[in-house]
């Protein structure tokens, strides 16, 4: 299958602090697995996560101690509605989204996939550093 998912994890500002990236034809809720057991590794200290009905499931609330809260759409809603906390991750897309490379998933390998969505998140970081000197 031709594509790419990406799994990100932001902090409440909305910084990148995980990337990744798979092919297309892997569930969101394993992909999942595989973010929290990196976010685990490099930052021992988060216990909770906010995330979309994607990620419920038993396999990944058991994959590591953070507790994932699933953020779900009010019952009665209709049309569009901002959900708190969502928004902080599809804006942290929306921003990497601004980099021509990651329009389009012009990438043929998850290697490389992974290190344009890590230098478009270095690009982000350094444009926010720039606008508050």
């Amino acid at each position: 299958m031709r594509g790419r998912k990406r799994h990100i994890m932001a902090d409440t500002a909305g910084r990148p602090l995980v990337l990744r990236s798979h092919s297309a034809g892997i569930q969101n809720r394993d992909g999942a697995v595989t973010t929290l057991k990196v976010s685990r590794k490099r930052f021992p200290f988060i216990e909770k996560v906010f995330a979309v009905s994607g990620y419920a499931g038993e396999r990944v609330a058991k994959t590591t101690c953070i507790t994932p809260e699933i953020i779900r759409k009010p019952k009665g809603q209709i049309g569009f509605a901002v959900q708190p906390r969502r928004w902080v991750v599809e804006r942290t897309f929306a921003w990497l989204n601004r980099n021509c490379r990651l329009a389009k998933n012009f990438e043929r390998t998850v290697a490389s996939a992974e290190a344009f969505l890590s230098v478009a998140s270095v690009m982000l970081l350094v444009r926010r550093l720039g606008c508050s000197a």
